[in-house]
């Protein structure tokens, strides 16, 4: 499941409420009772994802762009982990 490679650069997050009240979309694992924020390698794979992700109902989500350094930070302040995750939601990497 889990690859060796160190996930660099650039990935792509879902952000709830994009402005100025805006969050990265996390989610909850029961089983690991883990936080999680999925994290993707391509626009696509994010794309062919989406929707089969967890959303909740009246919030607006938008695909952005985020230096994985800057992800892993917001994650650590708020008791999250980045997952990296393929096109079909499996995932590749903790």
């Amino acid at each position: 499941m889990a690859t060796k490679e160190q996930i660099k650069g650039w990935v792509y997050v879902f952000v709830c409420d994009p402005g100025s009240d805006e969050n990265f979309l996390g989610l909850y694992n029961e089983g690991d009772d883990l936080n999680l924020i999925p994290a993707f390698r391509s626009k696509e794979d994010a794309n062919d994802c989406f929707l089969s992700l967890p959303r909740e109902k009246g919030k607006k989500y938008e695909l952005q762009a985020v230096h994985i350094e800057e992800l892993r930070e917001a994650a650590v302040e708020n008791d999250f982990i980045v997952t990296l995750v393929d096109g079909e939601g499996k995932i590749i990497k903790e």
